[in-house]
């Protein structure tokens, strides 16, 4: 079973405002990002669509800690 504010990939909190109540009115991070979707399709198709990945997972973790680097 998936859980919506968990990473499907490895478990670890997602931090996806839209899957607390609290903030689902709250943009994203993932909003301001580019994930590469061969690392979504790389998911099992049983986890895919019910829970973002975590930062990490989406590769992009570096960009969120830094958005101004290239």
């Amino acid at each position: 079973m998936t859980t919506p504010t968990l990473c499907p990939a490895c478990g670890a909190p997602n931090d996806c405002t839209l899957a607390d109540p609290r903030t689902a009115g709250m943009a994203c991070w993932c909003f301001s990002v580019s994930i590469d979707p061969a690392l979504l399709q790389a998911l099992p198709y049983e986890l895919r669509n019910k829970a973002c990945l975590c930062p990490r997972c989406a590769q992009v973790d570096e960009h969120l800690r830094n958005p101004d680097a290239r």
